[in-house]
Formats: structure tokens, C-alpha cells, sequence
């Protein structure tokens, strides 16, 4: 059985994804289950899961997706990834297609490869959790901005999120080395590195590999910004005090205070502590190589 999880605010012609899936998959029978406000895609995988489903395809943004492989992780069921999102954050660093109908000729060819979730303390996410900046971005960029003008509305949410961050002393524990203290604007823990525009921000990010990336953004003015910024261009972010990277199976981050906090582009409130611990090889992905 095929199961679809559709996230309709994104999908604009549900019927024209069906012919396609259809197409692909005459023989097998279909399930098609949307999400909802209130639920994102976990009720639906797991409902999928409970009616026998043999593949997953995830057909929204990044939240859909992480939605749902919180819920696959472990069951060795595959999913295949239809962007319909504005970020797609994950298909980007995976070398997906973007456009429908490519992204299903990949899904069902045959190759697949499995990869990393991470958790943070029962929550898991495929691409991003960030404390302090990235959160302030997330939060202050309106969901009409984002589907009016895609990524390119972070980049004024950016402008407005390094006006509305103040920085924050984080200690920063990555596995059993001694923690580090350092006053930064945010922190961000990664599962892949690539942002839109073909930025990099964790170059050496690889959701196969067991290990999760954590970066420090810790410029202490306006031309360190800059800076950082350019550096982030090159992904070379680290070539210089305003960055620290790091790699570890367990990175665990307090800050002196509440920040805003976000999980794959879904902002999460305020809180002041994060630890992330790595699920190595939770899902298994249809046409990545």
C-alpha cells in the first residue's frame, strides 16, 4: 500500500499529484490523508503505519517532513519527499529534484538511502533546531511573506532578527569534552548544513554519518556580521572568531536566559536549555543517493 501524507495549504492541485503518484504506482492501493493545523503529519504517518503502509510519501514543507519521520524512525518504512514547501531544506541537501514530477521519477526508481534524525528530548527533526537568532528569524517572518516571496523573505527577517536578538552567554557541552562558554547572538544544531541561495552554514554536515553539527554565531558587531556573513557565502563559516563549529553524537547547550527556539522553520517558544542526541540511520529516504 502506498500512503500519502498531503499537506493541502502547500499542494496546489491535489488532484493533479494523485494522477501522478497513479501513474508511477497503477498497481498499489492508496492511501490519502491530509494534515491538519492541529496535527502536522504525525497522526497521518502513524495512521498510515497502522493500515499496513508499505511506502510514505511526505508531499509538503520541511515541518511535514519532519512531522512524519518522527514518526517513521526505526520502522524501516521508506518515504519519499514531493516538495510543495517554501524552505525544502531537506531535499536541497539531499540532491532531490525540486520540481513534482522529477521529485517523483527519483522516489520511485529504486534508490534509497537511509539517514539520521535528531531528538531533542522526545522531539525530533530532520534539518535545523535553533537557539536565539535563528528562532528570532523564524519567528518575526510572517507565513505570507514566505509564500509571496520564498527564502528571500529571511533575508529582511534576518536584518529585523539581528535588530530584536540580544546576545546571551551560551555553555556549549559537545559529548564528554569540557564545556565551553561563549557570549553569541545564537546557536544552531544541524542535521544537514545547507541553507537556500546555496549558502552553507555547517559545510561538513552529513546526515548519514552518526554525528550531529552545532555552530556558535558569535560575531560582537556590525562589520563582524558582515563578515561572518561572507564567510558563510564562501562555507567557510568558522575561518574566523565569529563562528565555532563543532561534531558530536550528544551536544548539549545552556543559555543564561530563555531565547527563542525553533525546529525545522516552526518556531517553538522560549526556552533555555537544548540538548540534541543523534537516532543514526532512523529513515530510509526514496531516490537519494
Amino acid at each position: 500500500m502506498l500512503a500519502v501524507v498531503c499537506n493541502p495549504v502547500t499542494v496546489d492541485d491535489p488532484e493533479e499529484l494523485r494522477t501522478e503518484l497513479k501513474r508511477r504506482d497503477a498497481t498499489s492501493e492508496m492511501l490519502w490523508l491530509e494534515t491538519t493545523e492541529d496535527d502536522p503529519g504525525a497522526g497521518q504517518t502513524q495512521q498510515a503505519l497502522d493500515a499496513g503502509a508499505e511506502m510514505l510519501a511526505v508531499c509538503g514543507g520541511d515541518g511535514t517532513v519532519t512531522a512524519c519521520a518522527g514518526i517513521l524512525a526505526g520502522t524501516g518504512i521508506p518515504m519519499a519527499l514531493v516538495p510543495t514547501g517554501t524552505g525544502n531544506l531537506l531535499v536541497r541537501n539531499l540532491g532531490l529534484p525540486l520540481n513534482m514530477s522529477a521529485a517523483l521519477d527519483r522516489a520511485f526508481n529504486g534508490e534509497r538511502r537511509t539517514i539520521d534524525l535528531l531528538d531533542a528530548d522526545g522531539r525530533r527533526f530532520t534539518v535545523m533546531a535553533g537557539l536565539g537568532f535563528d528562532a528570532t528569524l523564524i519567528r518575526d517572518t510572517g507565513e505570507q511573506a514566505k509564500k509571496r516571496r520564498g527564502w528571500a523573505a529571511y533575508v529582511a527577517g534576518g536584518l529585523r532578527a539581528l535588530r530584536n536578538t540580544p546576545r546571551a552567554w551560551y555553555e556549549l557541552r559537545v559529548d564528554s569534552s569540557p564545556p565551553r562558554r561563549i557570549r553569541a547572538l545564537g546557536v544552531l544544531v544541524g542535521n544537514v548544513g545547507n541553507l537556500q541561495g546555496g549558502m552553507s552554514l555547517l559545510p561538513g554536515a552529513d546526515p548519514s554519518d552518526g554525528l550531529a553539527d552545532v555552530i556558535v554565531l558569535a560575531p560582537r558587531g556590525w562589520l563582524d556580521v558582515l563578515l561572518l556573513a561572507w564567510r558563510i557565502v564562501r562555507r567557510r563559516p568558522d575561518d574566523g572568531p565569529q563562528a565555532l563549529i563543532a561534531q558530536g553524537r550528544r551536544i548539549d547547550i545552556r543559555a543564561d536566559r530563555a531565547v527563542p527556539l525553533e525546529f525545522d522553520g516552526d518556531f517553538a517558544g522560549e526556552q533555555q536549555t537544548l540538548t540534541v542526541t543523534v537516532l543514526p540511520g532512523a529513515v530510509t529516504i526514496c531516490g537519494a543517493r
